[in-house]
This record gives C-alpha cells, structure tokens and sequence, in this order.
C-alpha cells in the first residue's frame, strides 16, 4: 500500500531536483566552418577552439567543426551569421569588406611593414575598437584575428621578376575592390572570382595566376599546376574566427567565459604553429614541390601599393582615414 503521507516530501524533493537541473547550463552545439582545406591554417584555428572550447566550458559545449565549405562558402557565411543561419565561420579578411567595408583598411597593399606592426595593430587597442565597430554595425562577433601571414603569387605564365613581368596577367583575384584596384596597378588583368570556383580556374587556364596564404598553396595543392612562386608579400592576411549572434546568446556567462577564453587561446596557438610553418612550407613549394622562384625587385611593388593606399585613404570617409592613420602611426 503505497504511503501517501510521503508523496508531498517527494514532490517537494522532485521540485528542487528540476530546479538544479535548470539551474545548470543547457548543452550548446556550436556548427563552426571554414572553406579551406583540412591541414590549413583554418583547420589549425577551428580544432584548437574546438579542444579548448568543449574543455573550458566543462563538456557544455560541443563544437562540431565543418570543413572544406560543408557549411558554404566564405562569400556567404558572413551574412548568413547576420541571419543567426550560421554559428561560427573562419573567413579571411577581404572577404569581411563587402558586408563591413572599414576592414578595407587592412586589406591595403604593402599596409604593414611588417610581421610586429601587424601584431601591435591586430592585438591592441586598434584591433579591439575595429571589433566593436563591427559588432555594433553588423551583429557579428570577431573573436579572434589569430595568424597573420602573407599572400603569396604564383602562375603558369612566366617568373616574377619585376612589376613589369606582371603585365597582362589574368590573376584570380577575391571580389575585393582593393584588391581588383591592386592588381590592376600592378599591371595585371585582375578577373573577381568565388574561392570555389578557383581550382578549375586556374586549371582550366581561364586565369594563369593567383595569390594565396602560404599554407593554402600546398594544402590545395597548387604547385602540381602552377610552375611559377613569388614571395611578392603584397597582401598580408588574416582570418577571423566569427561568431553570430545568435550562438552567443544561446551561452550562459561561464559559456561564454569560456568561448572568449578559447578563441583567444587558439588564436596564440595558430599564430605560434603557423609562423614555425611558413619557412617550410614555402622550402616545400620550391624544393619538393617543383616551383620555380626567381629573385625579384618589389621597389615597383611597394610604390604601386602606395598609391593604392593614397587613393582610398582620400576617397573614403573619415573614419576609414582614421585607422589608416592609426595603422601607419603603429608602425613607428
């Protein structure tokens, strides 16, 4: 015969079970992506945040990370985080500018001297107000700029010797309008295309050349068709880990705590693991690979990259000429 009398004592003991429970934090699913190919510096990024991620927020957290454009591409992703469609996505810089056109600014040919002043912009101050700015006027959180390296050319046509040897080139180039206006300076025939649609471009022949991060070049394996490198460094590059909104409001404070925490960690991670890299990498291309590289002048370069910084620095609006300053200031 049941007792009846303990049923209030068990309800009261059920009560305050739920109530813990709810107290608790909810798993999250995080759907991170990128578009690169696993073994970029991408995949060096978004696995790290995954390990640091599920292990600071004490197993909360699931991150299930997407590579190779699963999610879509990188020309997409950004808006579709402004949708809440997307959780996380690595996108490289330029691809941020048609959505929030101020990260032009660090798109600008030959914009940092060097590795150091880059760090000095991306990690301090200026780096922290650019993030703002773009969570304010986008919706999207920037968690991390992690590695910054360069962009490195290569094509089937002819070695890089000077400017000159550029003339006439039909380079791939992202739908970047610093970087159309680039390459066009350069003297080459800039021709806007997906990353997608990059592989069989080049191919095909439909485009002779291209520029990208060192590490992308072996992981796509560009150097089985692409005969000629150069280490022109016209654009340095970065690729953010973002987040929406949605997903991070989807996290309670220690969540959160822990997200921040982890992007942070492994952005010092991919910029640490990926500096060791690049030497090799680019040993690899022009040893084992089979490219040719050429000495070259970048004087012609450097002042072509000039102009292009003098041509946006006047026609964009003040705050655009405000960082640029910041940028260039950074550099003393």
């Amino acid at each position: 015969m049941p007792n009846f009398r303990s049923l209030p004592l068990a309800a009261s003991l059920l009560s305050l079970s739920l109530s813990a429970h709810a107290t608790l934090a909810a798993d999250v699913v995080i759907n991170l992506g990128y578009a690169a190919a696993e073994g970029s510096s991408y995949a060096v990024l978004a696995n790290k945040f995954e390990e640091l991620a599920e292990t600071y927020s004490d197993g909360t957290i699931d991150v299930k990370v997407r590579c190779c454009g699963q999610l879509m591409g990188e020309d997409e992703a950004f808006k579709a985080m402004q949708l809440g469609t997307v959780d996380m996505h690595v996108i490289t810089g330029n691809n941020i500018s048609p959505h929030f056109p101020l990260m032009d600014a660090f798109v600008l040919p030959y914009i940092f001297e060097d590795k150091d002043h880059a760090y000095r912009v991306l990690e301090g101050d200026v780096g922290q107000a650019f993030a703002e700015q773009l969570q304010a006027a986008t919706g999207v959180h920037l968690l991390t700029f992690g590695f910054v390296g360069d962009r490195d050319f290569y094509n089937s046509r002819n070695p890089i010797t000077k400017m000159e040897d550029m003339a006439g080139l039909k380079v791939r180039v992202p739908k970047n309008q610093v970087m159309i206006d680039t390459f066009a300076e350069f003297g080459a025939a800039p021709i806007p295309l997906p990353w997608a649609d990059t592989p069989t471009a080049l191919q095909t022949g439909t485009v002779e050349g291209a520029d990208n991060g060192t590490s992308f070049i072996k992981s796509q394996k560009f150097y089985e068709i692409m005969p000629h490198f150069t280490a022109l460094e016209h654009f340095t590059y970065f690729s953010p880990l973002f987040a929406s909104q949605r997903i991070m409001d989807k996290l309670d404070d220690s969540q959160r705590e822990a997200v921040m925490r982890a992007a942070r960690e492994a952005g010092i991670y991919q910029k640490e693991e990926m500096t060791k890299q690049v030497d090799e990498i680019r040993a690899f291309l022009t040893g084992e690979g089979g490219m040719k590289t050429a000495a070259f002048d970048r004087t012609d370069f450097i002042a072509a990259g000039q102009r292009v910084q003098d041509k946006y620095a006047a026609e964009k609006d003040d705050v655009f000429k405000t960082l640029v300053g910041e940028i260039r200031a950074a550099a003393e």
